[in-house]
């Protein structure tokens, strides 16, 4: 359907980095250049129904979570004729996905949050502000629960709020807030394996989680 479309943001946790997934057009107006992932939405079609197809026909990649962020509708934000987008967002683990470009992408790949190629139209905009919006996600409340592994150290918590903060935390101030708020348990274990001197293991309490996620809680960096 013509003048309505979607775009999608996909941030992935790779490491201590926070990646966007992008595609490269491979036809069209802009042929040769990255952009987010999206389209024109089915006269038929739900708005997620679109957001969800059209992200796996163009990347490969498959999630069920995706949540609306905002609609993009400048007068000129698309040459030629008025199109207002509709922005879907998510979160998840970078190496969780094996990435297929198709339909009308040439390439789909991970970058930098913050180094990003030139990209399409007002995406850079669109980007900017689901960052934005994931930074005060994170300070209000719990995440990390489908990107970090079933059992996790403190530091690999601290990384997943660096990634996303973009910003570098003082050790023990991060991990007495973390502990204050009553969200992980002991595993009564430690790394196994590890080069350097092992850490003690957490998990995350479910009941404290979704707590936590329903009614909110302020973290201060």
């Amino acid at each position: 359907m013509r003048g309505l479309s979607i775009d999608n943001l996909i941030f992935g946790l790779d490491g201590s980095e926070l990646k966007i997934l992008l595609i490269k057009h491979g036809e069209g107006i802009r042929m040769g250049e990255w952009a987010l992932p999206g389209g024109w939405i089915k006269h038929e079609e739900d708005l997620k129904d679109a957001a969800k197809r059209l992200l796996k026909v163009l990347t490969g990649v498959e999630h069920p979570y995706l949540e609306q962020l905002k609609t993009f509708g400048k007068v000129n934000r698309y040459p030629a004729e008025r199109v207002v987008t509709v922005a879907y967002y998510a979160l998840v683990s970078a190496d969780d996905y094996a990435l297929m470009a198709g339909f009308s992408a040439s390439e789909a790949g991970w970058f930098n949050v913050h180094d990003t190629p030139h990209l399409v139209f007002d995406h850079q905009e669109i980007l900017d502000c689901g960052i934005q919006h994931l930074q005060h996600q994170v300070r209000h409340h719990p995440v990390g629960f489908n990107l970090l592994p079933e059992k996790f150290t403190l530091l690999q918590l601290q990384e997943l709020y660096e990634a996303i903060l973009d910003v570098s935390l003082d050790k023990p101030n991060f991990r007495r807030k973390i502990m204050k708020m009553n969200l992980l348990t002991s595993c009564n274990e430690k790394q196994k394996g590890v080069a350097h001197r092992a850490a003690n293991l957490y998990r995350f309490d479910e009941e404290a989680y979704k707590k936590l996620t329903q009614q909110g809680f302020t973290f201060e960096v």
